[in-house]
């Protein structure tokens, strides 16, 4: 490839609408910068892809793990006990070599193998051939992506769409391998990959698990480390299509918190017993204004809500933060991402994957509070919400981490720099 040549660029991402959320401004803006851009992933993903204004390629069908099930219940990891993963723990370098073994001995064949089946595999891997990507840029959780571009040839990068929690517990189970005598080592990741490269004449090796390349859209102070090569990017939201609401066009009278628990919250995968009805009743005396996501169906689940309440189906989250002075939320990756941007102090109610770890990183710097489900209750909600709203400290840290955040390259200032990579890697 010759400097000044358009780069053909496959995106791939598993079929789930925020992962490939993440992935939109980097791919419109190696679009306007003349690059060519396909985006592949499931069928039940096409609407999402097209409506976003780029070119859907299907591969692979829609089974159980996709389409509206993982659509809807954000990732389908709950369903195999990788909720209960004690991530934190994992970040202190706590977890047992045998919890390590054991993450990857239950998550491989239940959850990763069903995500990257052989038919969604072998369709990109088909289309990779045939298009001749330049560069493949694929999610965390989309291992089909690195295995496409290692048999066409292609550069490959790992996009993050949130803290690197998958590649901090290769890091650590890389580590305690070493110290285990050849003959007696297993790898369940390793050996799930090995296989199939073997079946399309490849061979493995770690670059498939963690991209040539790891581009990180977190701001230093709540960055975790990454293995290899990476480049820094600013998070930039994209929320799906959008129309603002009248009321969000004027500025709020009172102080502002935003008040979403996701989609897994809703479908019911939560442990807690507390009724979101009564943490709303406990607000609603507070001189503040709460909007509060929520279905047709949730709202009637709410009951009376305080008067101080605004309920909503849905609300662009990068359009209602900057006018917000705190969110309450259950740790998703788009929400906690677009909150740093906002600068806006943040209370965690962890729910599943990685949000623990992401609850800690933001109240080690400051930024905001983790309310653990077990011990939630509407009188610890409130307390938390009145700290991050009285408590200066908390909007001071949020206002550092957006000025981290925006110090990033932005998506178009990145795509000079993936240029050079591809380069690099054709040399």
């Amino acid at each position: 490839m010759s400097e000044g040549t358009p780069m053909r660029v496959l995106c791939t991402t598993i079929a789930h609408s925020t992962h490939f959320h993440s992935m939109v401004p980097l791919a419109w803006a190696l679009r306007c910068a003349g690059h060519e851009v396909r985006v592949a992933s499931r069928p039940a993903l096409t609407d999402t892809i097209t409506g976003a204004g780029l070119t859907a390629v299907e591969v692979g069908k829609d089974d159980r793990l996709s389409g509206g099930r993982v659509g809807a219940a954000a990732p389908a990891a709950p369903a195999t006990g990788a909720s209960q993963v004690d991530f934190t723990a994992l970040r202190a370098g706590e977890w047992d070599p045998h919890d390590l073994l054991g993450f990857y001995t239950m998550l491989v064949p239940s959850f990763f193998a069903g995500l990257n089946d052989d038919a969604m595999i072998d369709d990109l891997v088909e289309v990779a051939r045939d298009w001749r990507p330049d560069l493949v840029i694929w999610e965390p959780l989309t291992w089909a992506g690195a295995i496409a571009a290692r048999v066409s040839g292609a550069a490959h990068a790992r996009l993050l769409w949130s803290a690197d929690v998958l590649g901090l517990v290769r890091q650590q189970f890389l580590a305690e391998l070493a110290r285990v005598p050849a003959p007696e080592r297993d790898d369940p990741m390793a050996e799930w990959l090995t296989w199939t490269l073997d079946r399309h004449g490849c061979e493995f090796d770690e670059e498939v698990v963690g991209g040539q390349l790891t581009i990180d859209q977190e701001p230093p102070a709540v960055r975790l480390p990454v293995r290899g090569r990476s480049l820094p990017m600013q998070y930039v939201p994209y929320n799906g299509p959008a129309v603002l609401p009248d009321w969000l066009r004027k500025s709020p009278s009172r102080p502002r918190v935003c008040l979403t628990l996701g989609v897994s919250a809703r479908n019911g995968r939560g442990r807690t017993t507390v009724s979101f009805g009564d943490v709303l009743s406990a607000l609603g005396d507070l001189h503040v204004e709460v909007v509060v996501t929520a279905s047709g169906q949730e709202r009637g689940a709410l009951g009376e809500v305080p008067r101080n309440v605004r309920v909503v189906e849905f609300v662009p989250l990068h359009a209602v933060l900057p006018s917000c002075a705190a969110i309450v939320h259950h740790g998703g990756a788009g929400t906690w991402s677009t909150a740093i941007r906002a600068g806006v102090p943040q209370l965690i109610i962890p729910e599943i994957w990685d949000t623990g770890i992401k609850a800690d990183l933001i109240t080690e710097a400051g930024a905001g509070l983790c309310q653990p489900r077990p011990t939630m209750t509407p009188r610890s909600v409130r307390e938390h919400l009145l700290r991050l709203l009285e408590e200066p400290s908390f909007a001071e840290a949020a206002a550092r981490l957006r000025a981290e955040m925006l110090a990033q390259p932005t998506p178009a200032e990145l795509v000079p720099r993936l240029e050079r990579f591809v380069a690099e890697q054709r040399r």
